[in-house]
């Protein structure tokens, strides 16, 4: 099908995919090279825009109508104005931030495609069955058509239902919920690619059909932004779009019966994109959407404002008003914030709030929503308050090229209904966004009925990250289920925290950026202290291993490896675990035995055993470090590693995520036998 500008879809997306992997190639210095040329950001985006108008008027490249002081225009961008722009636009978002341009980039065409498709095809993201045969007589006239077009299984032998009308009364002809909102427009990338989805149902039909329903869509369009530069960039993209797609007449001011005119374009255009503080201020429009996708900004208030000079200042202040804000009911507006404000959570709890009771949200968000601590709050809302159904998953090495060293994730819900299954797509990689549909029907995927998936989060609605082979992913669910009924490391029944005392997971006492002067390399010379971190720690033939040259002859990591400061610092034998984590080990959880006189960098955490633990394993076998021994190799267990792994929230084993271990000592034919008397020390 060729799309109503004259480009072949189908090539139009695959040259997109070319183009966005480019972006880190042979493009990424044309940036550089501009703004060397027109240093001034958004003169950029002005020059950019006027340029991408004048080129759609007289239907030549873009390159033609760029200044003659500008560089010349790879391949990989001269195809696609909208992905430049939103690079332009991204990269004048972080400098205003004090944030660096370098390394930033906006979501590419195929991937905001993928999201829209996938929507506006199936609504609710279960896994997706056949279609089964429609009655064509069921649907209203105007359906009629595109009905035709999209389901070719269609039988006209069916009664056309009573109130057929209002039940699409919020759907344009070619099936786009009206309202659609996006609060955070930015360029106005989701309302292009909304837009072509459009134009791409409607070519079948007559210039007057096609201009009516656009209307209808331009008029149900609620578009926001706080930034005024972002708001003039959608607006104009829109009409620019709109020309290109053969439904406004640039020539023309009044248009005519098949096409909308410039004036009455821009001035729709300009009423429905406007500059708002969605999380401060009250939505402007009458109605609520019944569609909202958005990518909200990915940035917490402590990296706001920083080359500011009142930056600390202003800092302080959003927060503070941002925690207590209250809305026109009188009632804090954000009841899911915890830790520090992050603005992406703040724009979930948002559109929650103003989208219609049964309206869909779909949102790009950080993939550390799905497990981390802080988010439990936002879970919570998520799951028990209304329909959390889907969730997109592309891990760090996905190359989405976006989300940087984050893992990107969609959320799809339905405001005010129930959570019965979450269907989890996991783990995606770019190569299962499919043309035209979505998800490839193959992608990996899992579903979290509520039941089980309370019991095994004790109801924190933490979504677990899975193996993408189906041997590993079956393991992992096994071991899932094996655990999750088992105390926790920090709670009664393990033995380990007698007479109410429970263990106390700690950071190393050595923060390396506070003592770095007392951190030197390990020389061998008597007297010098052992500094252990990650690096020292080892996972070799199924086991935790000290690789430190105070300890293993010819071990490497001699750099940063001995403590010159307080001696004092040195304590006794403890379990270590590597806090900090290599994303492409093939184990996560590493527990060693660290012997007596070593001081522990902040790179690694250990086990504060109670003395009664301590004492006990001192009994029982012939040392202290033995006893250790033998709850190491219980916790450098298979299972607790796939757990592990399955709830990782980040690269960085948090206490938090060890002190909620499942763990249960498995005695076998151990001496220790204090742990046999109902979880109690003799």
């Amino acid at each position: 099908m060729r799309s109503p500008d004259g480009c072949n879809t189908t090539i139009e997306s695959g040259r997109a995919s070319r183009v966005e992997y480019l972006m880190t190639s042979e493009t990424s210095g044309w940036y550089a090279r501009l703004d060397h040329e027109c240093p001034e950001r958004t003169n950029q985006i002005e020059i950019w825009l006027d340029s991408w108008l004048e080129a759609t008027r007289k239907k030549q490249p873009i390159a033609a109508a760029l200044p003659n002081d500008w560089p010349t225009l790879p391949a990989g961008l001269l195809s696609n104005p909208g992905n430049v722009l939103d690079h332009l636009l991204a990269r004048f978002d972080a400098q205003s931030d004090g944030r660096s341009p370098r390394g930033v980039y906006a979501p590419p065409a195929r991937f905001v495609d993928a999201v829209l498709y996938d929507e506006l095809h199936y609504g609710t993201n279960k896994k997706k069955e056949p279609p089964a045969t429609l009655s064509l007589a069921a649907l209203p006239p105007s359906f009629r058509t595109f009905a035709k077009q999209f389901n070719e299984n269609i039988r006209e032998d069916g009664v056309e239902e009573e109130g057929s009308a209002e039940s699409t009364k919020n759907l344009t002809v070619s099936g786009i919920p009206i309202p659609f909102a996006d609060p955070c427009v930015g360029a106005g990338l989701f309302a292009e690619r909304v837009l072509r989805i459009h134009a791409e149902r409607l070519a079948d039909f007559s210039p007057t059909e096609r201009r009516e329903d656009t209307l209808r869509l331009l008029e149900g369009l609620q578009l926001g932004d706080t930034s005024e530069v972002a708001v003039n960039s959608a607006r104009k993209r829109i009409v620019i779009v709109l020309a290109r797609l053969g439904l406004v007449d640039l020539e023309e001011e009044e248009g005519d019966d098949d096409k909308i005119g410039l004036s009455e374009a821009e001035m729709i255009v300009e009423s429905n994109v406007r500059c708002i503080d969605p999380l401060r201020g009250e939505w402007p429009w009458n109605e609520r959407p019944m569609l909202l996708i958005s990518r909200p900004p990915w940035l917490r208030i402590k990296d706001r404002f920083r080359g500011h000079p009142d930056g600390s200042i202003l800092r302080r202040q959003l927060s503070s008003e941002l925690r207590q804000f209250k809305g026109a009911d009188g009632n804090t507006r954000f009841s899911a914030i915890k830790g520090n404000v992050n603005l992406y959570r703040l724009y979930i709890e948002r559109a929650l709030q103003i989208s219609q009771n049964g309206g869909r949200v779909r949102l790009v968000v950080p993939s550390s929503v799905l497990r981390e601590k802080s988010s439990l709050p936002l879970r919570k809302l998520l799951v028990e308050s209304n329909g959390w159904d889907s969730v997109w998953s592309f891990p760090e090495d996905s190359r989405l090229l976006f989300g940087g060293s984050q893992g990107v994730s969609v959320i799809g819900v339905t405001v005010g209904e129930e959570t019965e299954v979450l269907t989890s797509f996991d783990p995606l990689m770019s190569d299962d966004l499919a043309s035209g549909s979505g998800l490839d029907p193959e992608a990996p995927f899992f579903e979290l009925e509520r039941g089980p998936w309370s019991s095994w989060t004790d109801a924190s609605w933490a979504v677990p990250k899975m193996p993408r082979d189906v041997v590993n992913r079956n393991r992992t669910i096994a071991a899932i289920g094996n655990l999750a009924d088992k105390p926790r490391l920090v709670e009664e029944g393990t033995g380990l925290n007698p007479n109410g005392r429970a263990i106390k997971v700690r950071v190393g006492e050595a923060e390396r950026s506070a003592w770095k002067k007392e951190i030197c390399d390990w020389s061998g010379k008597d007297g010098q202290i052992p500094f252990i971190r990650a690096a020292h720690i080892s996972f070799i033939d199924g086991k935790g291993v000290l690789r430190h040259p105070a300890f293993e002859s010819g071990a490497g990591a001699g750099k940063s490896a001995a403590w010159k400061g307080p001696r004092e610092m040195a304590v006794p034998t403890r379990i270590v675990c590597q806090a900090v984590v290599n994303p492409q080990s093939e184990r996560r959880l590493v527990w060693a035995v660290v012997p007596e006189g070593c001081v522990l960098g902040n790179s690694v955490s250990f086990l504060d055993l109670p003395i009664e633990v301590t004492d006990g394993l001192r009994e029982s076998f012939s040392s202290l470090e033995e006893g250790l021994n033998f709850l190491v190799a219980q916790l450098n267990s298979e299972e607790l590693d796939l757990w592990s792994k399955a709830w990782a929230a980040n690269n960085n084993v948090n206490n938090y995520e060890i002190e909620m271990l499942p763990f249960e000592i498995k005695e076998d034919d151990s001496p220790f036998t204090l742990f046999r008397n109902a979880g109690s020390l003799d």
